[in-house]
């Protein structure tokens, strides 16, 4: 607790908005996707689908492969209780569904699916997109796959993320979005195997880069590789970019 107060108050005065940024690519990214006001019209369907977990009152058995809530230790939850203490927040899936509108990717890799508010956010930014997600607990992928019917873009596999992600490493992904086991070794791990997998346009998110102490030392140690160019840190997500005519240089933005 003590360490997410520190992290957050140092964050918010080393931070800076657009006027900050002389990256025109940051700088566009910031004013034309971060701090975009627009209301879209999808914004109703990201508000209908959390609304419809939050009052579902189903059981379900969490087999959890990473540290776990920090909030419920019990492995029998409600979908409510996920989709209210776990689940992205509505800010958050209106800030994916931007994202992918923006960038327009065609291949989106997602390591965490849960109950798919963010993999819901993302397939309706950019209905073209090929969503692969990947969700280690049988019980919240077999929920999630059923929810995600309407959903012909996206393909949720079970498993174990040590497992499947090796698979991965011949293809290539233009967006991951890393939100599945919130441990220093593992997001270190899992940033260096998908590397491979990168274009000169590929963007990754790591979720909660503040969520640990450890975590934050695997965001310092992913922005010093040789790959990174460009990185963007949120407090919340950091955003990692390869851009080889980009100079290697690290934003702070308060959103």
């Amino acid at each position: 607790m003590w360490y997410s107060i520190w992290s957050y108050i140092n964050f918010i005065f080393s931070a800076t908005n657009q006027h900050g940024v002389h990256s025109p690519f940051v700088y566009d990214l910031v004013t034309k996707c971060f701090y975009d006001k627009s209301e879209y019209t999808h914004y109703s369907k990201l508000i209908a689908y959390r609304n419809h977990l939050l009052i579902n009152d189903s059981l379900i058995s969490i087999t959890d492969l990473g540290p776990g809530s920090k909030k419920v230790k019990s492995n029998k939850r409600q979908i409510s209780e996920i989709a209210k203490t776990s689940g992205t927040t509505l800010k958050r899936s209106k800030h994916l569904y931007r994202l992918t509108q923006y960038f327009k990717p065609k291949e989106i890799l997602e390591l965490g699916t849960s109950l798919g508010i963010a993999t819901n956010a993302m397939a309706l930014g950019n209905p073209e997109s090929k969503i692969t997600s990947i969700e280690g607990c049988p019980s919240l992928s077999l929920f999630t796959k059923k929810q995600f019917r309407e959903h012909k873009n996206v393909s949720v596999l079970t498993g174990d993320f040590n497992t499947l992600v090796p698979n991965l490493k011949d293809k290539t992904y233009d967006f991951i979005f890393f939100d599945g086991n919130h441990t220093k070794e593992a997001t270190l791990h899992y940033f260096n195997e998908l590397t491979s997998t990168t274009n000169n346009d590929s963007v990754f998110i790591f979720d909660d880069i503040y969520w640990s102490k450890d975590m934050t030392e695997a965001w310092e140690t992913i922005k010093q590789h040789p790959k990174v160019t460009v990185t963007i840190d949120t407090y919340f997500w950091g955003f990692v970019f390869f851009r080889k005519e980009q100079a290697k240089e690290h934003f702070k933005i308060r959103l």
